[in-house]
């Protein structure tokens, strides 16, 4: 370590120059400068200097010789350590020799000559080492335009259609972006020929689908298929002359076309291995591209790069043909209409400052750009009339040059969009979108499939079953990919991101009704789509709400307040259940029945309330005959038992029952549409449960000592409640601590398989606000369990 690394602070501390860290006295500068990225810098310092003493900077030769011929011109002084070429321009060369002293040879010669030409021979220009800290850079930042700056160009215009238009003209690719990307690619074209002949590059993605955004990066997919047959017919070619005894030409005219792949079979290498080698000719052979890197483990493996003078990122895949195919049916959906584009990019760039999509690092539970362009076309797909076709139609006015499968897969459609027939519908941009918000906050995600091949939505249940023709991965939002039918392009949402997103829908239809959205404001403020558009971490982050129209169950169960939701959740079911599920037209009454079922038991059995069904609730009782809910969620028939009524045994007289029987008592009922329950709690079951869970850790961690089973979570917090209330004395008979009522309705008929829960006080107490924020999270957690355990 020089002493010049380190620098005293006026007002005292340290600063290392070598790392630029400062700190704060002289214990803190020991250890840093003890530290691994201190001693890591100090060695590459050292190397660095090592090698610059070492350097020679050399120019003059013809341009295109090769680092080759520059190797064995120097090897006449000495070993030649290294050799780096000036990719861009080929004008001069850095040699690193093996040591100073044949450096120094090296220039005791006045003039050198390499192939007639004379060379211009001296020591590497010495640069003081400086370490640069790589900083991390949002490519939001450099994808979209301040939110403040585009405030004040949208409210500018006229109208929303205006508005919107400009949006599109402010996010697009100018024509000098999409003529960079069509260079590089033209590049790598002609380089990439010459190591794989007969290959292609082929963009696809935002890059060139239409729905580009400035700074969007290149995927390319690069076409090895007839390079393998090349490769084939080579070696094929070599077998056959060697048998006629020619070997000798036979191989040299092979590895004179063929020469990069002589040392690897496409046909039997693996994707790592190919990569490998393209990222070798990305680095060494390409100019203007650095920072190469093979990426092989992640779920599609990339070459990634950097184009240096723009900055430009690109990926390279080899197994991505669908991809290609894809970008080709969006270009086709933006010609066939010109409202198409600006639409995408209203919806994708509210979805981006909604924090719903557009993840600016890949992967997590965001959606993807594609399955909200998705989501678009869709929509233009269901208008009346329609305004885009659906994938099935085009593949009707496909001809044969037209055919295309790929991996199995039909994914036929017009090359030419004078084939399809303009549509008739004339809604302006404003209202489209509008109606857009409308549709989706009516959408029941969780319990339908988008099927953009017919242009309708598909029950789930007609996918889970084992008729089923595609293993298709659902979850809280399922997008169909219109050609790979298997594939669910929303399949990495979670829970969380659909709820939020359907949040996000709702209040973006309240807002498109209010004027602020249709007209513009005279007063200065905000309005139209910009209002849409304010990002989640602003003041105001949701749009001004618009009075209620309509008065469904739903609404009056929003403004209630105490409301619990239990989302259909496709996952946690059986497979028994899902072969029920399978084909019924009445799914969404069986779910909504299982939900009831599951409810009652966790506040009956495992929190111990007290609960009457009320009558004239929508119940429908086919066999009225009482049954025990066991563990495992079976129903066993009990037929001494009373059952002429609806009325549930007093939790507290269940106690004494054995582990066998103390199970809640529960009736084969159906539960339609909407339901009631009146329900009474006798101790404060939400209290110390943590606490008491801990306590009785050591009983359920291990097998039971009759079953040998361990006992389930539904179980211990079942034996949490009844230990709580043994211990509180059972409370007292005559006086619960709370009374109120459970209403569960089937939010919006075909519309939505959530079941909303409105939970009521009927006496006004202080206990309540804490009792149902434990509700809040217990009941949809402990309902889980139970479709899990159930059938």
């Amino acid at each position: 370590m020089s002493v010049s690394d380190v620098e005293p602070l006026a007002r005292g501390g340290y600063r290392c120059l070598l790392c630029d860290v400062r700190v704060p006295n002289s214990p803190s500068l020991n250890d840093h400068l003890k530290g691994k990225k201190h001693q890591k810098l100090l060695s590459v310092r050292s190397c660095r200097k090592s090698q610059q003493e070492k350097s020679l900077f050399v120019s003059g030769f013809h341009k295109g010789t090769s680092n080759l011929e520059i190797t064995d011109y120097f090897q006449n002084f000495g070993t030649v350590a290294n050799v780096i070429m000036d990719k861009d321009k080929g004008l001069y060369a850095i040699i690193e020799m093996g040591d100073t002293e044949e450096v120094e040879k090296v220039l005791s010669i006045t003039q050198h000559c390499m192939n007639g030409q004379k060379l211009r021979v001296k020591h590497k220009e010495t640069k003081e080492f400086k370490y640069i800290p790589k900083r991390k850079q949002s490519p939001g930042k450099k994808q979209w335009i301040d939110f403040e700056e585009l405030t004040q160009g949208l409210c500018q215009a006229v109208d929303v259609d205006e508005q919107m238009k400009q949006l599109l003209q402010l996010f697009e690719l100018t024509e000098s972006e999409k003529t960079l990307r069509e260079l590089i690619v033209s590049l790598l074209q002609e380089v990439f020929l010459e190591f794989f002949p007969s290959c292609r590059i082929l963009p696809f993605g935002s890059s060139v689908n239409a729905f580009g955004i400035h700074g969007c990066d290149m995927d390319l997919f690069l076409d090895l298929e007839n390079t393998k047959a090349f490769q084939a017919h080579a070696r094929s070619k070599v077998e056959t002359e060697e048998v006629n005894g020619i070997k000798e030409d036979a191989q040299f005219e092979t590895q004179s076309e063929d020469s990069i792949l002589s040392d690897i079979d496409l046909g039997t290498s693996n994707t790592a291995e190919v990569l490998q080698l393209v990222a070798t000719v990305l680095q060494k052979c390409v100019p203007g591209i650095h920072k190469v890197q093979a990426v092989t483990t992640a779920r599609l493996p990339v070459v990634k790069f950097i184009h240096k003078e723009s900055g430009l990122q690109g990926d390279i895949s080899i197994n991505n043909r669908l991809a290609v195919r894809n970008t080709q049916f969006l270009q086709l959906c933006a010609s066939l209409d010109q409202r198409v584009r600006p639409l995408v990019y209203a919806v994708r760039y509210w979805a981006k400052q909604k924090q719903l999509a557009g993840n600016p690092f890949g992967g997590g539970p965001l959606m993807n750009n594609y399955a909200v362009t998705l989501l678009v076309v869709f929509f233009l797909q269901n208008r009346t009339p329609p305004v885009l076709p659906t994938v099935n139609h085009l593949k009707e006015l496909a001809d044969e040059d037209d055919q295309c499968v790929i991996d199995g897969w039909d994914c036929t459609f017009p090359s030419n969009q004078s084939k399809v027939e303009p549509s008739p519908n004339s809604e302006g941009l404003c209202g489209l979108l509008a109606e857009f918000y409308k549709f989706y906050s009516q959408f029941d995600f969780a319990g339908t499939v988008v099927s953009l091949s017919e242009g309708k939505a598909h029950l789930v249940t007609d996918f889970i079953g084992p008729e089923s023709e595609t293993n298709l991965r659902l979850g809280p939002i399922n997008i169909q990919d219109p050609f790979e039918l298997s594939h669910n392009v929303s399949g990495n949402i979670n829970e969380r991101t659909g709820q939020k997103f359907k949040r996000q829908l709702d209040e973006a239809f309240k807002y498109c009704r209010s004027l602020q959205y249709q007209r513009k404001s005279n007063k200065g403020k905000i309005w139209g789509i910009v209002r849409l558009f304010q990002p989640l971490n602003s003041t105001d982050c949701s749009p001004a709400h618009s009075p209620e129209v309509d008065c469904s169950p739903v609404k009056e169960l929003n403004h209630s307040g105490n409301v619990l939701t239990i989302p259909f959740k496709l996952s946690c079911l059986s497979e028994q259940t899902r072969e029920k599920l399978h084909g019924s037209s009445d799914f969404r009454e069986i779910w909504f029945n299982k939900v009831c079922h599951a409810v009652l038991y966790v506040m009956e059995t495992v929190l111990k309330c007290g609960c009457t069904c009320t009558e004239g609730s929508g119940v429908r009782i086919d066999d009225i005959k009482i049954s025990s809910f066991d563990g495992n969620g079976n129903d066993n028939d009990n037929d001494n038992e009373d059952n002429t009524g609806l009325k549930r045994k007093h939790p507290v007289e269940e106690i004494p029952e054995t582990s066998s029987t103390k199970k809640a008592r529960i009736e084969t009922v159906q539960y339609r549409r909407k339901v009631t329950w009146h329900c009474e709690v006798w101790s404060r079951v939400w209290v110390g449960r943590r606490k008491m869970r801990r306590q009785l850790h050591f009983r359920t961690t291990e097998p039971d000592a009759n079953t040998g089973e361990v006992v389930n979570s539904l179980e211990i917090e079942e034996n949490v409640s009844a230990a709580i209330l043994q211990q509180e004395g059972r409370g007292d008979k005559s006086s619960p601590l709370i009374t109120f009522t459970l209403c569960a309705f089937l939010v919006g008929g075909n519309e939505d398989t959530r079941t909303t829960i409105r939970v009521t006080p009927i006496q006004h107490t202080t206990l309540f606000p804490e009792f149902f924020h434990f509700l809040e999270s217990f009941v949809p957690k402990m309902a889980e369990k139970c479709f899990e355990k159930s059938e």
